[in-house]
């Protein structure tokens, strides 16, 4: 009597074909763009409302020190009044203990906001040059500021 082995067939190895993965990165990659389109727009209309509530934020506080100081800073004074007394302060007694703001926030650029006392469109303008960091220009390349 003979023994016969029978030997299982050869188990299939598991993974991926190519033509799969090729399929997977092409849904991948249209997901990110459909992403990117809708997101990077949000985040320009976001800087543009955190410059224009910065610059409120500036012009109540310089409102407050025109209150206590009888007068705004000047523009060499500059924003910097809000969170010290300048030293040529012609009555430093009135300055408020701790200052306008705790700090001088950045524009949403990373540049400072831009004072100039008198302003050319009202008693002081405060403002920011936008995304390009130039005079002018459109959508968030567009200057920000309290004469809006």
């Amino acid at each position: 009597m003979s023994l016969r082995f029978r030997h299982p067939p050869p188990a299939r190895e598991a993974g991926f074909t190519l033509v799969e993965l090729m399929v997977v990165i092409v849904i991948i990659g249209l997901l990110a763009t459909i992403v990117a389109v809708n997101v990077i727009p949000a985040s320009d209309k976001a800087a543009i409302q955190k410059a224009r509530a910065d610059i409120a934020t500036i012009e109540q506080a310089l409102e407050m020190y025109r209150l206590d100081t009888m007068s705004y800073p000047t523009t060499t004074q500059g924003l910097q009044a809000l969170v010290a007394p300048p030293p040529d302060l012609a009555q430093p007694g009135r300055y408020r203990s701790g200052g306008y703001v705790k700090r001088l926030p950045d524009d949403p650029w990373g540049r400072p906001y831009l004072y100039a006392n008198p302003g050319r469109r009202g008693a002081f303008d405060v403002w920011t040059l936008g995304a390009d960091g130039a005079e002018g220009g459109e959508a968030e390349n567009a200057d920000i500021g309290n004469w809006e």
